[in-house]
């Protein structure tokens, strides 16, 4: 019964859009033709504007649709404008305008007169409710009433903590993920001190003997990437390139290792990197 009731609202407030929405075309192609506009060129306007209307209604119905399906604790903030009997005054008010305008321009002679009274009717009732009543009957109903104030300070307060109690779980996860990379680099630079060591020494091979250090350097940088991936290869590496400084105080280091270890895993080379 109250799904069956909120597609009804639903539904009354799509047709009172579109009503609203008839009735500001009129207006204005009415006005354009007044002024002068040929009537092709009033539809020119129309077929222009007609995808943002369209976008501007579609936001809006959601943000109303939205509304409709309010829940309990928004009652107790709202104890008018949450009621049944008030929703479907807000949703009808385009055509509760259309009625006023209506029965005020009762005795019109011209037809157009009628019906700019009945658009205009339609306009200036939408305006009121939707743009000036509603919003200022929201807010002085979470103002007045001492128990909407007090709820929505509760609500506010469990709002804050819900997000401060967020934030100190994901601060404390990203904490246990550093903490454990740092774990896993204390255990890579204890664990492939050796590897690391006999890389330095690969550095200064000669000419003659490189296809054989490319070998052994490649099964040492398929054991990193083995052993933690391609965060291990690159503590590997740095360490090497550390050492090999370290034992070469003559001249530059040249990283061959970052060359021979192409194609391990998702290793990849400068020369190959975009």
């Amino acid at each position: 019964m109250l799904r069956s009731g909120h597609r009804t609202l639903k539904a009354i407030h799509l047709a009172s859009t579109l009503w609203f929405v008839l009735c500001i075309v009129y207006i204005l192609a009415l006005a354009l033709r007044e002024a002068g506009f040929h009537w092709w060129v009033i539809f020119s306007l129309s077929g222009y504007s007609a995808f943002l209307i369209s976008l501007l209604i579609t936001l809006y119905l959601f943000a109303i649709f939205r509304g409709v399906s309010r829940n309990q604790n928004i009652e107790i903030e709202h104890p008018l404008t949450s009621t049944h009997s008030y929703m479907v005054f807000y949703a009808a008010a385009p055509f509760l305008g259309g009625v006023a305008g209506c029965l005020a321009t009762i005795g019109e002679d011209k037809v157009i007169q009628f019906l700019v009274g009945v658009a205009l009717g339609t306009f200036a009732t939408t305006f009121l409710v939707w743009v000036i009543v509603d919003p200022l009957t929201g807010l002085l109903e979470t103002i007045l009433p001492p128990s909407s104030r007090r709820h929505r300070a509760e609500r506010l307060t469990q709002a804050k903590a819900e997000r401060e109690r967020k934030q100190k779980e994901h601060q404390q996860l990203l904490d246990d993920i550093l903490a454990k990379e740092e774990q896993d680099r204390l255990h890579w630079q204890q664990a492939l001190r050796p590897q690391a060591e006999k890389l330095a020494a690969l550095l200064k091979t000669d000419a003659a003997s490189i296809r054989q250090a490319e070998r052994q350097a490649v099964d040492i940088g398929l054991s990193a990437w083995q052993l933690g991936g391609i965060t291990c290869m690159r503590e590997l590496r740095d360490m090497a390139l550390v050492i090999s400084r370290q034992r070469n105080d003559s001249g530059a280091i040249t990283d061959f290792i970052s060359y021979w270890w192409d194609g391990i895993g998702s290793w990849r080379s400068p020369r190959l990197v975009t």
